[in-house]
C-alpha cells in the first residue's frame, strides 16, 4: 500500500507561480499607464493656465504689432518655456495671436497651444 504524501507538487506549484507572475505584470503595467496619464494631466493643467497668463499679458497690452517673441517663466516653471505669434488675418480688422507652451522634459507630446483671434480696434 503506498501512503500518499501531503503537499503540493512541482506542477502546482509552476502554474501558481505562473499565475502569480502574470497577475503582477498586469498591475505593474496599470501603475505604469496610471502614472503616465497623471503626468500628461498635469502637463495640459499647467501648460493651459500658463498659456492664459500669457494670453492675459499680450491682451493688456496697449498695442498688437506683428511680432514673435520666445521666452521662459522664471524659476516656478523651469521646464516650461513659451513662443508668441502675433500675425495679420485675412480680415484686416484682427491679428491673431498664438501662444504655444513647451514642457523641455517631454520627449514629445509636451506642447500645448491658444489660440486668440482679436479684433484691432481700427
Amino acid at each position: 500500500m503506498h501512503k500518499k504524501s501531503a503537499g503540493f507538487t512541482f506542477i502546482e506549484i509552476m502554474m501558481a507561480m505562473m499565475i502569480l507572475a502574470t497577475a503582477l505584470v498586469a498591475v505593474y503595467q496599470l501603475q505604469s499607464q496610471s502614472i503616465s496619464l497623471a503626468t500628461e494631466s498635469r502637463f495640459k493643467t499647467s501648460a493651459a493656465l500658463l498659456a492664459q497668463s500669457k494670453m492675459t499679458d499680450v491682451e493688456a497690452a496697449a498695442t498688437l504689432n506683428n511680432r514673435t517673441e520666445d521666452g521662459d517663466f522664471g524659476p516656478d516653471f523651469p521646464q516650461y518655456s513659451w513662443n508668441l505669434a502675433i500675425t495679420d488675418t485675412e480680415m484686416p480688422q484682427f491679428k491673431k495671436i498664438e501662444v504655444t507652451v513647451v514642457n523641455k522634459s517631454f520627449v514629445s507630446g509636451g506642447r500645448y497651444k491658444l489660440v486668440l483671434y482679436k479684433p484691432t480696434g481700427n
